[in-house]
């Protein structure tokens, strides 16, 4: 963490930078250039237990509130044909209100797929998701970005293509995300088509569609068409898309609109309730649980009608509002039961979960930005959710994509890979040999044991400092905002991005230029 010009520390020696520290930093770039070439994505697949915070009891208390909520508060569908898929169906409309029961409910959630596989333009880095595994991808919609250089701005195309080569570049990161931020340069009726073209081009990891209007949806399927083929796509989806409930109880028209797209085209979809506490939900954690579920189900339920058996995944975004203040809190003790109670639900209606994120409130990468991201992901790798939106980049309450910050959760998402394996327990892993090799009170540093292991048997951060104080000052002092800031600069500078055949290269872009023009932006 920086020090600000008023706190006092001991005064730093006077160095001018020397041939030697000339040579530290040309290793330190050479090693950087050989992480980013040698970078292969692995998908986490938990072997440690799954936590459970809610008894049985307390599950089926939150299921019956959540009916009472379906069948006798109902939700609100802003879309008549999504009214009358409903009503085909059994469930009781009364203008925009919907009152779906329990059977009817239980009936279509039973059709959705536990697991399923997205496509990647680079089939070994399709992702697999439910059962035990995690999927990670960066943060999503801030329309500012940040780094130490530049300070706070808008975003523009040229960040957005940034955030997706990181991310392409990071092994700890198995998907290219979506809007990962507003490209503010470009008008926002074709911006979709820039975004989509990006994750293409710079990355060979599965994506997400346009859910800003249903022609947009409809542009993200007819490129993930040509990308994979119409037939490929609907056997296994190319696209995840994120559906947001306009909490409390209702669905607007434009996602509406937009999952109709993606459920007619059999792509995979996020049902993602948007609650915070105490205005968009009760000011109880009970309370919000139950409005989360109901909401969750009803757009599930709707997804199934459409297209019975369409990949889903049950999604969960809680915070809370300082009811004091009126600010949005992340990284709350609330949000954190809330997320550990809302998996266990998704897992008893057997659907893949989504919910927790870097979230953090600070505006740059400091103390409190590390230990709020850190208190978000915790229950989220705890409850084994299987994909983790806003896993990197997140600052400002989602306001901001930091550069500096994405880098650093990198290093978090590493550290949980680590931790998802459990311990070994196999005969090379008791380690008798070495044990016998090693004298009492002698060392093991030179065990045989070790030089086989050593380079592997323990995780060790590339970007934090572990070295002893006097070596720490001599070789700059520098903290991890600042070395993180070199450490984006360096993957960029060593990027190469992965091959894509220029026939469909140039279909792409002859799509993207037809559209423009349609829409009244292009020559």
């Amino acid at each position: 963490m920086r020090m600000s010009e008023n706190q006092t520390s001991a005064p730093r020696p006077d160095r001018s930078p020397g041939r030697s520290q000339g040579r530290r930093q040309q290793r330190r770039e050479r090693r950087a250039r050989a992480r980013t070439d040698a970078a292969r994505m692995r998908q986490i697949e938990y072997r440690v237990p799954r936590f459970s915070l809610i008894d049985e009891a307390a599950v089926q208390r939150v299921h019956d509130a959540s009916m009472h909520i379906l069948g006798k508060l109902g939700i609100a569908f802003y879309d008549e044909e999504a009214r009358a898929i409903l009503a085909t169906h059994g469930a009781r409309v009364d203008g925009d209100m919907v009152y779906l029961d329990e059977t009817l409910v239980m009936e279509q959630v039973a059709k959705a797929p536990a697991q399923f596989t997205q496509l990647a333009r680079n089939p070994q880095n399709n992702v697999v998701l439910g059962g035990v595994r995690s999927v990670f991808a960066p943060v999503y919609g801030p329309p500012f970005v940040a780094d130490q250089d530049r300070g706070r701005r808008e975003a523009t195309l040229e960040d957005f293509q940034n955030f997706v080569k990181l991310a392409y570049l990071s092994p700890y990161i198995h998907h290219s995300g979506g809007t990962v931020v507003e490209p503010n340069d470009l008008p926002v009726p074709t911006r979709h088509l820039d975004m989509l073209y990006s994750h293409i081009k710079y990355s060979d990891k599965a994506f997400m569609g346009s859910v800003t209007d249903p022609a947009n949806a409809e542009d993200s399927v007819a490129m993930a068409e040509l990308l994979f083929g119409r037939e490929a796509i609907r056997e296994s989806p190319a696209l995840l898309s994120l559906i947001n409930v306009s909490s409390p109880r209702r669905y607007d028209d434009r996602m509406l609109g937009c999952l109709k797209v993606y459920a007619k085209a059999r792509q995979a979809m996020i049902i993602t309730p948007f609650l915070m506490a105490g205005a968009m939900s009760p000011a109880s954690i009970a309370g919000t649980l139950a409005l989360q579920n109901a909401e969750a189900l009803a757009g599930i339920a709707l997804v199934q009608m459409i297209s019975p058996g369409a990949p889903v995944i049950y999604g969960s975004f809680m915070t809370n509002l300082d009811l004091q203040s009126g600010a949005t809190v992340f990284g709350s003790p609330e949000s954190q039961l809330t997320l550990l109670a809302v998996a266990q639900m998704a897992l008893r209606y057997g659907l893949p979960f989504r919910s927790g994120g870097t979230f953090t409130s600070a505006k740059i990468p400091d103390a409190q930005s590390g230990y709020e991201s850190v208190q978000v992901m915790l229950p989220a790798v705890l409850t084994q959710t299987n994909f983790v939106l806003h896993a990197a980049g997140w600052l400002e309450s989602g306001l901001t994509a930091g550069y500096e910050k994405f880098v650093i959760d990198n290093e978090l998402l590493g550290m949980i890979h680590r931790w998802a394996q459990g311990i070994d327990f196999s005969d090379e892993a008791f380690a008798l040999d070495a044990l016998e090799e090693t004298p009492a009170g002698g060392h093991f540093l030179g065990a045989q044991h070790t030089m086989r292991h050593f380079r592997t048997a323990l995780h060790r951060p590339e970007l934090f400092d572990y070295d002893a104080y006097e070596m720490w000052i001599d070789k700059g002092g520098e903290d991890t905002y600042t070395l993180a800031n070199r450490r984006w600069k360096a993957m960029l500078a060593a990027y190469q991005p992965p091959s894509l055949d220029p026939a469909l290269d140039q279909e792409l872009q002859t799509y993207m230029r037809v559209r423009k023009k349609a829409l009244g932006f292009g020559a």
